[in-house]
């Protein structure tokens, strides 16, 4: 009966943290998804979303985008409609990134950082990046077309320590189960 699923349509992916300590510099975190093609779905990525960009197709938006953490529930919120994204893409990898711009900040430093993942109001994956204390970036999950067209979800969070401007870089990388 497996070939009746639709698999997962539309997620989204949600961020939140509480703001700095008083006298210290604002604390950043930045959802940012790559798209990577059939042809090569551990390269490069065929487009971020971030910030500061967005789709070419309008399939994957920011809705809120928090720089301080300021703010009531979860302080940035990215959409991906996987349903909608072109057959020629069989992966999107999502990840979460420190901003570092009052010297290096980790998940460890973070006061009171939440992920949440869900479809509609079915919760996928929650998580509190206590598994990942030093890093500074971390994918946080996995999105897969199979053969059939529909999309599975591969949840888990896998820390980055290294500087966070090479973390699009790497977030294609093949994960070991």
């Amino acid at each position: 009966m497996s070939g009746l699923s639709k698999g997962i349509r539309t997620v989204e992916i949600a961020v939140k943290w509480d703001p700095s300590p008083a006298g210290r510099p604002p604390t950043d975190l930045d959802i940012v998804a790559a798209t990577y093609p059939k042809s090569d779905p551990h390269g490069d990525p065929a487009y971020l979303v971030h910030f500061d960009s967005r789709s070419p197709d309008g399939t994957i938006h920011l809705n809120r985008d928090s720089r301080d953490g300021v703010g009531f529930g979860w302080d940035e919120v990215m959409t991906v409609e996987l349903y909608r994204l072109d057959p020629r893409y069989a992966r999107v990898v999502v990840g979460v990134v420190i901003q570092q711009q009052g010297g290096r900040l980790t998940f460890g430093d973070v006061r009171a950082p939440g992920l949440r993942i869900r479809e509609g109001y079915t919760v996928l994956a929650e998580d509190d990046f206590r598994g990942v204390p030093g890093a500074t970036a971390a994918v946080v999950a996995e999105f897969t077309r199979d053969t059939t067209g529909a999309w599975g979800f591969r949840a888990g969070v896998h820390g980055f320590e290294g500087d966070p401007e090479a973390f699009p870089r790497s977030m294609g990388a093949a994960r070991r189960p």
